[in-house]
């Protein structure tokens, strides 16, 4: 045997040895960056509250354990925001359920015709008492929305009846009467919703729930007017951003993909826009309206849309002053009633700046609970135990938690406590 085929034989049994080598690199490789993508190894825990001692807070902590226990969400994925995100955003919730309810149409001063779902309770409150959830939705969202079915199915079961805003122009097959659809904060058609159930039930007391965009509508309409808040026992806003302007800047940043997020939603903004193009652009002349269109077709975020388009429904002079107007952050701390305000710290459309406004705010007013989980997304808050996420989120269960907590304090507490009377009244009543 020659020098050259002793070299050959003496390689080739370590070819396999290292093509096996680089066989579980590349493994690890993707193991490791699955785990790190996923936070596989990121720890679960309870929300982190910010709030005041008080004996209210006390008794809703206690009796809202969702508050106090650790959220676990589905082992595989469920620490992942962007798959959460991704989850609601694609089937809202698994098995949504198909309430039944009775659609309303409100006219407003302007023209525009608001509509809301209105769904009656599946049995008598546990109190007792007539109480009807007000329900916001998010962003271009509407009664038929899987994740607001569930919510409210789950709700009727309780006792509670339920009152859904359709966002103006939102729902598909209702046409626009004005040359306006929803913003960012007005709160117009919300508020006539709440002012038909008052008027109509006018025993029933009112829990206020808003999610993301709704957040910010009930927020601001709460706090716009002290007369608002009249007949409210509670009010909840989960995954909203508290300031327009504020979050615009971190929109435009590409960490944990808010810029691609930026773009999907401005995409179906578009998509609504298109749909009403009739209603919105008619009125104006051919020249405005290929103006308008032009730079709505090239719009690539929410706020060039904002500012070219949704701005001028409500006569703002500019983006900024739109966007000080609409949000909430200039009017939450008008709000009394107990306020639950529920984020989520890897949501992925809310900076953790963003964060420090209910924070602050629950850590100066005594009405305010924050409430921050590690895990949920944006409105995701899935459950379940490795694969396979449940029908109802710890989102549907703790606000009706909250809700019944916040029920049985008003059904048990003193009737001097009722009212705009402080407990030291009710001190020196039995004095």
């Amino acid at each position: 045997m020659n020098t050259h085929e002793s070299d050959v034989h003496t390689i080739a049994p370590e070819m396999p040895a290292m093509f096996d080598g680089m066989k579980l690199a590349a493994v690890a490789t993707v193991l490791y960056i699955i785990v790190r993508c996923l936070n596989l190894k990121n720890p679960t825990a309870p929300p982190d509250l910010t709030y005041q001692d008080t004996a209210l807070n006390r008794f809703l902590l206690k009796s809202c354990p969702q508050l106090t226990k650790e959220y676990i969400p589905p082992l595989l994925w469920g620490k992942s925001g962007h798959l959460q995100t991704a989850l609601y955003g694609k089937l809202g919730r698994v098995s949504s359920p198909h309430p039944c309810g009775i659609r309303k149409y409100l006219p407003m001063q302007d023209g525009a015709t608001s509509t809301f779902d209105l769904f009656e309770p599946l049995r008598d409150h546990r109190t007792g008492d007539d109480i009807t959830m007000v329900i916001c939705p998010g962003i271009g969202n509407h009664s038929e929305k899987h994740y607001i079915r569930t919510f409210v199915d789950y709700s009727q079961k309780d006792g509670y009846r339920c009152a859904v805003l359709n966002h103006l122009g939102a729902l598909p097959n209702i046409e626009l009467t004005s040359p306006r659809m929803f913003t960012y904060g007005c709160t117009w058609e919300f508020a006539a919703m709440v002012g038909y159930i008052k008027r109509a039930y006018p025993q029933t007391q009112l829990i206020v729930v808003g999610f993301s965009l709704g957040g910010n509508i009930v927020c601001k309409f709460l706090g716009e007017n002290r007369m608002n808040q009249d007949r409210v026992l509670c009010c909840v806003s989960v995954c909203q951003g508290y300031s327009a302007l504020r979050a615009q800047e971190t929109f435009l940043q590409w960490d944990h993909f808010r810029r691609f997020y930026n773009f999907l939603m401005a995409d179906n903004m578009k998509k609504i826009i298109l749909s009403h193009r009739h209603s919105l652009f008619g009125g104006s002349s051919v020249k405005m309206i290929d103006a308008d269109l032009s730079r709505l077709y090239t719009a690539t975020s929410l706020m060039q849309i904002d500012d070219n388009i949704m701005r001028k429904f409500h006569g703002h002079s500019s983006l900024k002053e739109y966007y000080e107007k609409e949000s909430c952050v200039h009017y939450i701390h008008n709000v009394h009633v107990p306020l639950l305000l529920v984020n989520s710290a890897d949501d992925p459309l809310v900076h953790d700046s963003l964060l420090n406004i209910p924070r602050t705010l629950a850590a100066k007013k005594s009405n305010v609970i924050f409430a921050l989980t590690l895990h949920g997304g944006h409105l995701g808050f899935f459950e379940g135990a490795v694969l396979f996420p449940q029908p109802l989120t710890w989102m549907d269960k703790v606000i009706v938690g909250y809700a019944n907590a916040m029920c049985r304090y008003e059904k048990q507490k003193p009737p001097c406590q009722t009212g705009d009377l402080s407990e030291s009244s009710c001190t020196e009543e039995k004095a």
